[in-house]
């Protein structure tokens, strides 16, 4: 016979195990990261023109925060009902992590405002830096930055108890991490309370007690996409400009051979649109031996001309080339 779970219970157990609750009020928030790591510098040069120094990213930012949460994650899951019959079952296939919301006190600066919302401004600021646009036109238009420009590295969340000498800590750290909410912060007359913000992030992951996180410039088990698709590209250019120059090379002496001797008929196509069949010609030759675009598709003309149509990655235009 099984015996009974029900003991008798101790005051010192009571003591020992109720006397060592976790509070929620020892922790700290660093975004020290986001001015270390190089590919962020050019955000960080962003937010000092607004007045937010690396001083006040690194340390101020995470102890004006007055109200943080711990993540919370779930998995997605599948159901399958062909295994066994009668009996369903779910398997996990994605770990699904949900944004978190913190709140800051805002100081009499107000740099805690203009470190977030210029946080979401650059991020939609590429439009300034690439083609100048400014901001006070009526035809303004935003292009988004590269991830990697603005998305913090690592953000942290250690939670500590009061006994700040203790080893027994959790350390949260959110990978990639960027701001994607400033909710709108009220004011008002009457009594004075303290302002706050309230920030949501977006984050791709979250690690619990690790450190360390890098971000290397090259995977060394996968190819590199973009080195790839930039040798493509090279490889593209330089055997697109060896056919055009053969090709200008044989018009050339056509047209050399032809003035020599006596002029048998008027062309039937201008040079400009001889020009355009040789480069497009040549386009789609390029394509074909760098491994790019698309299958050559067969079409023809409402007269009866056919022609063959390749599609080019780089643009995606249609570069059409008639026989």
């Amino acid at each position: 016979m099984a015996r009974s779970l029900i003991r008798n219970i101790q005051p010192r157990d009571v003591k020992k195990l109720f006397g060592n609750l976790s509070q929620t009020n020892y922790y700290q928030v660093d975004f020290s990261s986001l001015s270390t790591f190089a590919q962020n510098q050019e955000l960080i040069n962003y937010l000092s023109k607004r007045g937010v120094d690396k001083e006040f990213i690194s340390r101020d930012a995470g102890l004006l925060c007055s109200e943080a949460s711990l993540p919370g994650t779930s998995l997605a899951t599948a159901e399958v009902k062909d295994n066994f019959m009668g009996v369903s079952q779910e398997f996990a296939h994605t770990r699904l992590y949900t944004d978190f919301d913190f709140t800051f006190y805002v100081d009499n600066d107000y740099k805690s405002i203009k470190f977030f919302e210029g946080w979401i401004d650059f991020i939609s600021s590429g439009s300034d830096a690439q083609d100048g646009a400014n901001p006070l036109n009526s035809n303004y238009y935003r292009r988004m930055r590269y991830p990697d420009t603005y998305k913090c590295q690592t953000m942290t969340i250690t939670k500590f108890e009061r006994n700040v000498g203790n080893t027994n800590t959790i350390k949260y750290s959110f990978i990639n991490v960027f701001p994607k909410t400033v909710s709108a912060i009220p004011i008002s007359y009457g009594g004075a309370d303290i302002l706050k913000v309230n920030v949501s992030f977006n984050y791709d992951r979250y690690a619990i007690d690790i450190s360390g996180f890098s971000k290397p410039d090259k995977q060394d088990n996968f190819t590199d996409v973009a080195q790839s698709s930039a040798e493509q590209s090279a490889a593209y250019q330089n055997r697109l400009k060896s056919l055009s120059t053969n090709s200008q090379t044989v018009r050339q002496s056509q047209t050399k051979s032809t003035s020599t001797g006596p002029v048998k008929s008027t062309p039937v196509i201008s040079a400009r649109q001889q020009q355009v069949i040789d480069t497009n010609a040549a386009r789609s030759r390029a394509l074909r031996e760098t491994g790019q675009g698309s299958t050559p598709e067969t079409r023809f003309t409402s007269d009866g001309r056919e022609y063959t149509v390749t599609i080019d990655p780089t643009f995606g235009y249609e570069i059409r080339t008639f026989k």
